[in-house]
């Protein structure tokens, strides 16, 4: 790797992999050279091109494709001359394991002269002695630089063969090129020169070379200052990142020494705690015990007393009971007159008190702050005021509880702090809104899930939320749980629909793969499009055929194409199947009998095929316009989406018609989604935020006229009202898309969506008045 600002050697340069294909690996073979500098072989390229763009391998930039073809990108003669010493290091001719004379040929024929020792420099020829000693022997030729031969070959010679090296004219073979036209700025031999630049103001090489070295130099400079800063840029983010890191397990550990903290202490209160309940139990029962004896012993007396007297009252005799009247009345009055109970009996319960907070969900012990830090204030946490208007034992208060781990501090009573309270009442806040959008929703509407409600409540309820203490916006708090979002969610312009049951919403219905056990290839689906009842016909482009599947992933067989036919898009027709292959339009019957065939453009490399709601025409995407062609193969109509003033300024590489009549297209010239009437006026286009900087992809319209637009790069499905306009996500990853390719629309109520591993998914739509 070449640092910056210094000046890369030759000897790196033919060393290294940088006259290597950086797709087929190899050394380039007609290297071109792309907008974006780098340098593949031509061939590689024409294999990438695709729609008339084609995607750098390395910098991921989409480059348009010259009309020409990818022949028309830059052919780097930087790059052929270091091919062509590089090949004539390795040795040329070759006769008996060693190189020959290239002059001794020309001189006494083809069985004379001997091996090559020497080679001409400015020549490019390898020499034998004798013409060797006899090259610098001539007026034209003593000047020229004759070398050793292994010498030139161990590299020695490369700078002196490097500076004699002459770029050879495309046109002209044998002819070096000598000068640059300046106002075609291309490159001339002397054939050039003389007929078509005539008359055109030329310029030597090496005097052009100087005239605009300086323009280049500066930019060059532009650039370096500009790498200066990215390395910069660079650096800084790795720093935040190791900060992040660092800081991360600093508050990781805080977590765990706090956490372990309160569970010590818990445990230390649950045995005090449990230790003050068998103590209060213990010294309860002793004295129950005590009390009991007594209560027994007093029982048995009084009734051993009042058996004796009911015994004698029974069966005593007059005499008998007269004599004993007496003592059993003092017995008995005795009796009665000594307390029963022998004191009254503490009647103490034990009652568990504890904090209401442990088990409040929303009273945390344990949180996370987050602040987010401008650059200029990065590394000076701390060092300022916090608030204007805390007083300097509450900063220092705040930043303890901060070093702590987050805990939360609570009153004596057992409430929240203001404080927590902020953060409770906005998850209260969050859950009573999931609360209402359940209410709101369908147990099987499975479009949005409780997790992405959540996250969508909770992210409102964040920004609601102010600064605490009045703070600037630099440093802004965000309190409570760490919230799980989904990535990059689509905008939407004016009335946000989403969410309020106005917009169709998805219900999976089923999901299968379309790689049948004759197939040699991974299927490449490259066109859906209904057919007959509850059918969809598929195009596997890879496998040649176009596949019937029903609605449940069930099999029906093939509909036959032509032998070497490739179908790419496909729409179903009355009785008949219209699909493109390469540079043709085909109509066949449902058994594979080909009714008409007609050429397209060669300009495009695939076109987009729909079927006109009445089922008795075809439209077809051609070169920016649209050609729609009746049953019998006859041109009904031709138009240009938004008329001749756009001619060649379109692209509508997928295409379909909604059953209002419309056309919609996903246009890649303009980066768009264009909605045009059946004249070629536009309706509508959208090509704002919500495509996320992405190409559009496939298009498909449902029976009230909402468009479902692909997103491949962003693994979407987005929804556009009739004329365009975006009004929110319809599926994302969350509904298993990966890389989706291909949609169709089943009877207006199925949504059919093929992914690039050739899986099938398939969800009903669920309109918003059903």
């Amino acid at each position: 790797m070449v640092s910056q600002g210094s000046s890369p050697s030759l000897l790196e340069a033919l060393s290294s992999d940088f006259l290597a294909c950086k797709i087929c690996l190899e050394q380039l073979r007609a290297p071109k050279t792309l907008p974006c500098l780098h340098t593949y072989c031509q061939d590689c390229l024409a294999q990438l091109a695709e729609s008339g763009h084609l995607r750098c391998p390395e910098c991921r930039e989409t480059v348009p494709v010259p009309p020409a073809g990818v022949a028309a990108f830059k052919t780097n003669f930087f790059v052929n001359g270091l091919l062509d010493l590089v090949r004539a290091r390795a040795g040329g001719d070759l006769r008996a394991g060693k190189p020959a004379c290239a002059l001794c040929p020309l001189m006494g024929g083809a069985g004379t002269g001997g091996p090559a020792t020497a080679r001409c420099l400015d020549c490019a020829d390898d020499l034998c002695q004798a013409c060797a000693d006899g090259h610098r022997c001539t007026r034209q030729t003593h000047t020229h630089r004759v070398v050793d031969l292994v010498g030139y070959r161990a590299g020695w010679y490369d700078e002196e063969a490097r500076e004699r090296q002459a770029a050879q004219c495309p046109q002209h073979p044998g002819e070096a090129l000598r000068f640059l036209c300046q106002p075609c700025s291309q490159l001339l031999c002397r054939e050039c020169r003389l007929d078509p630049h005539l008359d055109h103001p030329c310029l030597p090489l090496a005097e052009a070379v100087r005239a605009r070295r300086p323009g280049l130099e500066e930019l060059l400079a532009g650039v370096d200052g500009n790498l200066a800063e990215l390395e910069a840029a660079r650096m800084a983010e790795k720093e935040a990142l190791a900060l992040l890191r660092e800081q991360a397990s600093r508050v990781g550990t805080q977590v765990e020494e706090v956490a372990e903290g309160v569970l010590r202490a818990l445990l230390a209160q649950k045995q005090e705690v449990l230790g003050q309940l068998r103590a209060h139990v213990e010294a309860a029962e002793e004295a129950a015990r005590e009390r009991l004896e007594e209560l027994e012993s007093r029982e048995q007396v009084a009734r051993a007393a009042a058996a004796f007297a009911r015994r004698v009252l029974s069966l005593g005799r007059e005499a008998e009971i007269l004599s004993l009247e007496g003592a059993i009345a003092q017995r008995l009055r005795q009796l009665q007159g000594c307390p029963w109970m022998p004191g009254p009996a503490p009647r103490l319960l034990p009652q568990l008190e504890f904090h209401p907070g442990l088990l409040d969900k929303n009273c945390r012990l344990l949180g996370l702050s987050f602040e987010e830090q401008s650059q200029k204030d990065s590394g000076k946490e701390g060092a300022g005021s916090q608030g204007g208007d805390e007083t300097p034992s509450q900063r220092e208060d705040g930043a303890k509880s901060e070093r702590q781990g987050g805990i939360q501090p609570q009153s004596r009573d057992g409430a929240c702090t203001p404080k927590e309270n902020r953060a409770q009442t906005a998850q209260e806040g969050g859950a009573q809104t999931l609360k209402e959008d359940r209410a709101k929703t369908p147990q099987e509407d499975r479009a949005q899930t409780p997790k992405e409600g959540r996250a969508q409540t909770l992210l409102e309820d964040e920004g609601a939320q102010t600064p605490r203490g009045g703070r600037s916006n630099k440093k802004r708090k965000f309190k409570g749980r760490l919230k799980s979002v989904s990535r990059e969610p689509s905008p939407a312009p004016g009335l946000n629909l989403e969410g309020s049951g106005l917009l169709p919403r998805p219900i999976f219905s089923c999901s299968f793969p379309t790689r049948m056990p004759g197939d040699k290839r991974s299927p490449r689906i490259t066109g859906l499009c209904p057919f007959g009842s509850r059918e969809i016909l598929v195009a596997d482009e890879q496998n040649r055929a176009l596949k019937r599947f029903s609605l449940n992933g069930d099999y029906k067989g093939v509909v036959p194409v032509p032998e070497g036919c490739s179908p790419c898009s496909v729409a179903a027709l009355q009785g008949a199947v219209a699909f493109s292959a390469g540079a043709r339009l085909y109509l066949i019957s449902p058994d594979g009998e080909v009714q008409w065939r007609r050429a397209l453009s060669l300009s495009q490399a695939s076109h987009a095929v729909a079927a006109m709601p009445s089922g008795d025409r075809v439209a077809v995407s051609v070169s920016g316009h649209v050609e729609v062609y009746n049953m019998e193969g006859s041109l009904a109509t031709r138009f240009i989406p938004g008329g001749k003033a756009n001619r060649g300024l379109r692209a509508l590489v997928f295409l379909t018609t909604s059953p209002q009549g419309n056309f919609v297209g996903s246009d890649w010239q303009q980066n768009s989604v264009v909605v045009c009437d059946g004249l070629g006026q536009v309706i509508g286009e959208y090509r704002g935020p919500g495509l996320h900087g992405c190409q559009p992809g496939s298009v498909s319209v449902d029976k009230k006229g909402y468009i479902f637009l692909t997103l491949r790069e962003v693994n979407k499905v987005v929804i556009l009202d009739p004329k365009g306009s975006l009004l929110g996500d319809f599926l994302t990853a969350y509904h298993g898309l990966e890389k989706p390719r291909v949609t169709t629309m089943v009877d207006g109520r199925h949504l059919v969506v093929s992914l690039s591993n050739g899986t099938i998914h398939v969800f009903r739509v669920r309109s918003p008045d059903s």
